[in-house]
């Protein structure tokens, strides 16, 4: 599969809206964004035993009406786990790819367990992908979970993700880590087909990716302003975007 010259507007983790009641990365918000026509981002995270699951977060607290990591749950006890205040679960890769079915391209971005990962992740979902003839990209900020569907699904399109990693605390990182994956320095390595950076630090990272990369489209992430639409349109070769309709 080659990665598409025209890229549609990427509703993050579907068409969701909250105060209508549909929630992100839920079933009712893929099928609204299929609806609009419109190419959807989404999440992944390892159940229990590594099986891929739909879902942003590494704990269930903020949008489930149960609490604990992701990680401690199989996907049978994950599958039972309903959105807060509606009639949604938590969907498994399997059932995602049976929902969309190829009526919309899929930007799957894998959230890695950390740099010493064994992996199993991302063979799980290089199996469900094996057989899916939809449009399938895989994207991450992990460079080695990049690289390792490089091996797994040499036939998926890859995406390497950034933002400005200092100005974030959460992430377990050197400094030496930090100014590595800002500046995206493992591409040669790894050889993605599409680059995705943050929209507020697009302006300043754009050029010298260009620069360096030329071939590479790059998408924006998150786009939830008019401005924020400037630069994307300006920037950027796509857009993923979230609380309007382009």
């Amino acid at each position: 599969m080659r990665f598409p010259r025209l890229i549609p507007p990427i509703a993050h983790r579907g068409l969701h809206d909250e105060r209508s009641g549909i929630i992100e990365n839920t079933a009712s918000a893929f099928r609204a964004a299929i609806a609009g026509r419109y190419a959807i981002e989404t999440d992944i995270q390892a159940a229990a035993s590594g099986e891929p699951v739909i879902f942003h977060d590494e704990h269930l607290d903020r949008l489930t009406e149960e609490t604990g990591p992701v990680a401690e749950r199989t996907v049978a006890e994950l599958q039972t786990v309903r959105m807060r205040g509606t009639g949604d679960r938590i969907l498994t890769l399997a059932e995602l790819l049976e929902i969309v079915d190829g009526r919309a391209a899929l930007f799957l971005e894998i959230k890695s367990a950390g740099l010493d990962s064994d992996r199993t992740l991302e063979r799980r979902i290089a199996e469900a992908l094996a057989h899916y003839r939809g449009q399938a990209f895989i994207m991450s900020f992990d460079p080695r979970s990049v690289g390792a569907m490089r091996i797994f699904a040499p036939s998926v399109p890859r995406g390497l993700s950034a933002m400005r990693f200092w100005k974030v605390d959460e992430f377990p990182l050197t400094d030496a880590q930090r100014y590595r994956l800002t500046h995206m320095l493992d591409i040669p390595a790894v050889k993605p087909d599409f680059l995705t950076y943050e929209v507020s630090d697009l302006a300043v990272m754009a050029a010298g990716l260009r620069l360096r990369h030329p071939s590479l489209p790059i998408i924006t992430w998150t786009v939830r302003s008019a401005e924020q639409r400037r630069k994307a349109d300006e920037f950027a070769d796509g857009m993923i975007f979230e609380g309007f309709r382009p």
